[in-house]
């Protein structure tokens, strides 16, 4: 049996689970959280294992992942929910839909499709790993180190929400980062071959991001018969972020239809 994975759970009503990508935790999501709790959604903002507040393992595959969701939905007594997953949250998402369908009502994948995916992160993983946390004492200081390899503000921002302090006012990494690095070739999985999934599917892709191409859409729609995908104009692979309102309107059609 899993440990139980760590939750903020906001509103009452129909559940809603959400799983965050790579790096990621549940905290990334409170903003459209809330404004889903006003539709009369109770979302559970979920981190995976080895990200933020869960519990750290050295097994890191889809069985055990999708594992604990299961035991998740069990603790919670919950049936016919609906779940939305993005980047490796979107895959778990996927495994967890073809190994226990009857828990779903709908499903809703942002910005990954069923194909394999080459590890494709490990300047990330090398820009955190050249830094040694016991020698700063402030977000700034970290931040302008990792701005050495990562040009990018928005995605520095998103990892730098992984640090964690202790009482003494120590850094840390809330990932379990060399877990997570040595099994990167295990998280872009695809799903096994002729694999069907019948539940009623949104799939969401950001119009810049190239996780999903048009030569993925007919893998899509072989895996997933009752789907349908929609990009959004202006947003890449971190599409609930960059174009959060874009994204709430089509998610909520979707699942109020």
């Amino acid at each position: 049996m899993s440990k139980l994975l760590h939750s903020k759970i906001v509103g009452k009503g129909e559940p809603l689970l959400i799983l965050h990508g790579l790096l990621g935790m549940g905290d990334n999501w409170m903003s459209l959280a809330r404004r889903y709790a006003g539709e009369g959604y109770e979302v559970h903002l979920i981190d995976q294992r080895n990200h933020g507040k869960s519990f750290h393992s050295e097994e890191m595959n889809y069985e055990v992942m999708i594992d604990d969701i299961k035991t998740y939905i069990t603790h919670y007594q919950l049936t016919k929910l609906n779940l939305i997953g993005h980047s490796m949250g979107g895959k778990t998402a996927m495994f967890f839909s073809l190994a226990f369908p009857e828990f779903l009502k709908k499903l809703i994948i942002v910005d990954i499709s069923p194909k394999y995916y080459p590890p494709h992160h490990q300047f990330i993983f090398d820009a955190l790993k050249k830094i040694n946390l016991k020698e700063y004492k402030s977000r700034k200081e970290v931040d302008l180190l990792l701005e050495k390899d990562i040009s990018s503000p928005a995605i520095r921002q998103f990892l730098l929400k992984n640090l964690g302090r202790h009482k003494d006012g120590s850094f840390y990494w809330k990932a379990h980062l060399p877990v997570l690095e040595e099994s990167l070739d295990e998280l872009g999985r695809a799903l096994p071959p002729h694999s069907t999934i019948h539940t009623n599917t949104l799939f969401i892709k950001g119009e810049q991001s190239k996780y999903i191409t048009d030569k993925d859409l007919v893998l899509i729609k072989a895996h997933f018969p009752h789907s349908q995908v929609v990009s959004i104009a202006r947003a890449g692979h971190w599409v609930h972020a960059e174009q959060a309102t874009l994204f709430y309107t089509e998610t909520t059609r979707f699942l109020n239809q």
